[in-house]
């Protein structure tokens, strides 16, 4: 997924939607499932090729290298496939109450080593976040866990020197948690942190929340809508 300087893209879901449907109409499900055939598909073709014809033995290591990492992919996938179903699983259980702006310097305060050795910058406002509770559909550990890796994919994705910018606010009847970064090189699409961030949108879909991302000008953008209380 990728977007020239100006161009925004956008992927709004709900969490009223069935089985976390993308705005194009498919599951995440079926996202990841389509993704998987791909790197599975290349693969067969690499050892059909090398059974083709006779190779040097530096042909039959560089094809096992590539090999390696198409299985590497595959099992990456299949992780969040994995993920995925499990929270789809997961039964709904009563409403409760999380006061949002500790848990966040919380988890922000366990990822602050990482930041620093990447020299990753945070700059956060949770001002808007303080003294308020959000209400839950799920249990807290799916919120405490899925934003944990909203935060740590993002600081994956953010390029060495950047900044990491949070800001929580109060729109209307919801609590909105934006984070900003730059990337450095070319986004792929299903490495790991942004295989991170699907796995995170489906969690925190689980208990109502909407997702919004954007990129224009290189800047990344991600929004985040949680029901508030």
């Amino acid at each position: 997924m990728t977007a020239s300087t100006g161009t925004k893209l956008k992927r709004q879901t709900s969490g009223d939607a069935p089985g976390f449907r993308r705005s194009d109409g498919r599951s995440l499900l079926a996202e990841l499932l389509h993704a998987l055939n791909q790197p599975l598909t290349g693969l067969q073709c690499s050892m059909e090729v090398v059974l083709a014809v006779d190779r040097t033995p530096e042909q039959y290591v560089r094809s096992l290298r590539e090999g390696l990492e198409l299985t590497e992919r595959m099992r990456a996938l299949m992780g969040a496939l994995r993920e995925v179903a499990e929270i789809e699983d997961e039964p709904v259980e009563e409403e409760k109450n999380i006061e949002l702006a500790t848990l966040l310097n919380e988890l922000l305060g366990e990822l602050g080593p990482v930041a620093e050795a990447k020299e990753v910058r945070l700059v956060r406002n949770l001002s808007g976040a303080s003294g308020k509770t959000v209400r839950l559909k799920a249990r807290r550990t799916r919120l405490t866990s899925s934003l944990f890796r909203v935060f740590e994919s993002t600081m994956s994705l953010a390029g060495i020197g950047t900044e990491l910018r949070l800001e929580a606010r109060w729109e209307a009847h919801d609590l909105a948690l934006q984070i900003d970064w730059r990337e450095s090189g070319i986004r792929r699409q299903y490495s790991r942190p942004e295989l991170g961030l699907m796995v995170a949108e489906a969690g925190l879909e689980r208990f109502g929340a909407k997702w919004e991302r954007s990129r224009a000008e290189g800047l990344d953008t991600l929004k985040i809508t949680l029901p508030f209380l």
